[in-house]
Parts: structure tokens; C-alpha cells; sequence
């Protein structure tokens, strides 16, 4: 069984998620940390709970999900897994960040070496994640489906009650909408949803009162 750490990081309230299972691998997902005490605050979870993280996985590659990576990545020696049309958006993140106060570290950030396509199966323990590609907020995010736990982490696709912006470069309203009935619509209303923003739902409640999606 999947269990699910979250965490609200930076001015942006972005979530930061860790998954964890019985064998104690974990998989940190988006981590938006932007400072010391929110380092701190990440790391002492997986040390209270004895975890080993073994992943670094990334929906996609906007500046209020990043701002963690060169940390984790130095902590603990690990890579960053992201889609490689994402790549261009995480190496804008630098000069986003400057706009908005951040001092976002340039490396490792640009330069991922392993990348997450449509349809793969991450692992971490006994726990198994597929990637589904779910653009329209960002070129090429990528949500994670948890099928044994019954959830999925979504990015900035699908919040609770609304969706992910798209006047942002590489966003689509239609990409996002379509990505939204045909990719996670399809898991089954009792699916829950956590977001990048916000707190979690499931897709039947969106299907019955998100406006976006009627």
C-alpha cells in the first residue's frame, strides 16, 4: 500500500509529494522547497519515517516545482526524471524565477538525463506508477496513477473545483480540457486526485462540479 507525505512549499503554495510504501523506497514528486526551513521540513519527514529515496519525478517543469531540485538532487544523489518536452520549460525556470524574487540555482535543473514517455511504468519498492501525459497547463506534463492505492498526482491539470492555467508559453485550453476527459476521467470516479495546488479530490467530484469540465 502507497502511502502519501504532502507538503505546501513557497509563495506559489505548491505541493510537494512523497510517496513511500512498506520497503521504505521513496519517490519525491515536484519538490517546490525554497528555502532552508522548507529543506529542513521535507527532510525531516524522511528521516522520521526511515525512507530511502530512489526517485526524483517531476509532472512538469514550471519555476514553483523545481525550486527543491538542485537540493534533492545533491542530498540524495539522485536524477531528475521528467518528459523531454518539458526540458525547455525547466530551463526557462531561472530567468521565471528572477521575475518573481526566487534565486533559482541554474544546475542542475537544465540538463535532466532520464526521461518519463507516455504510458512508462515507474517504480519504487513494491509500489508501481504509469505515466500519463496530460498537457495543456505546461507542453508535456506528465500525471502519476497509482492503480493499487486508487490515486493519481496530477500537477497543475485538475484542482479541486478548477484546472490548470493555461496562459502560460506551451499552455492550450482545449490540450488541457481533453487531456483531462480522456486521461484521467477514464480512472473511475473514486479516484483521488492530489494536486500541485490546493487540497485533494477525486474525479467523480469534478465530474459533478467543476464548471471547466461541464
Amino acid at each position: 500500500m502507497c502511502e502519501i507525505g504532502i507538503f505546501t512549499f513557497n509563495a506559489f503554495q505548491e505541493n510537494t509529494y512523497v510517496l513511500y510504501d512498506e520497503t521504505k523506497e521513496c519517490v519525491i514528486i515536484d519538490p517546490g522547497c525554497s528555502n532552508r526551513e522548507e529543506e529542513k521540513r521535507l527532510v525531516d519527514f524522511i528521516e522520521s519515517k526511515g525512507l530511502k529515496p530512489v526517485r526524483l519525478i517531476m509532472t512538469h517543469g514550471h519555476v514553483d516545482h523545481m525550486l527543491g531540485n538542485a537540493f534533492i538532487v545533491e542530498k540524495y544523489n539522485l536524477e531528475i526524471e521528467i518528459h523531454k518536452d518539458e526540458v525547455p520549460v525547466l530551463m526557462m525556470s531561472p530567468q521565471v524565477g528572477k521575475m518573481y524574487g526566487f534565486a533559482v540555482t541554474p544546475s542542475p535543473e537544465p540538463n535532466p538525463e532520464k526521461f518519463i514517455a507516455e504510458g512508462d511504468t515507474l517504480t519504487f519498492g513494491t509500489t508501481s506508477l504509469k505515466a500519463l501525459l496530460t498537457p495543456g497547463h505546461s507542453p508535456a506534463s506528465i500525471s502519476f496513477y497509482c492503480e493499487a492505492s486508487n490515486f493519481v498526482i496530477g500537477g497543475d491539470v485538475l484542482f479541486r473545483q478548477s484546472i490548470g492555467r493555461t496562459d502560460l508559453p506551451g499552455g492550450n485550453f482545449n490540450t488541457l480540457i481533453s487531456s483531462i476527459k480522456t486521461q484521467l476521467f477514464p480512472l473511475g470516479d473514486e479516484v483521488k486526485v492530489f494536486p500541485g495546488h490546493g487540497p485533494d479530490t477525486t474525479i467523480g467530484f469534478e465530474k459533478q462540479h467543476n464548471s471547466f469540465l461541464n
